[in-house]
């Protein structure tokens, strides 16, 4: 699955932003649906990894000139949630560049 999210901003801020808000990419899933931790293994890269019905779904976040790319690596079991599973990370990853 990849989304991609355009923006106006510098990278720096996109950084500082995603950082500041990384600890709420867990409310994009309904409550108690899915646990998730990142990590930050280069500046312009934050893994994610979202554990949702017992699968564990590996996916990043790249911070690029004009856009974020997020793309999660869904299981064969959560691949029938493709479509609503992108729509939601749309609705709800412009949080991430959020002020």
């Amino acid at each position: 699955m990849r989304v991609t999210l355009p923006h106006t901003l510098t990278k720096d801020e996109v950084r500082r932003r995603m950082h500041k808000h990384a600890g709420e990419i867990g409310s994009f899933f309904p409550a108690g649906l899915a646990r998730v931790t990142t990590d930050w293994p280069s500046e312009d890269r934050m893994s994610i990894t979202a554990e949702v019905i017992g699968q564990a779904i590996p996916g990043g976040v790249e911070i690029r000139d004009h856009e974020v790319v997020i793309e999660m690596d869904l299981p064969l079991l959560l691949s029938v949630m493709k479509a609503p599973l992108e729509a939601a990370v749309r609705k709800e990853a412009g949080r991430l560049l959020a002020p």
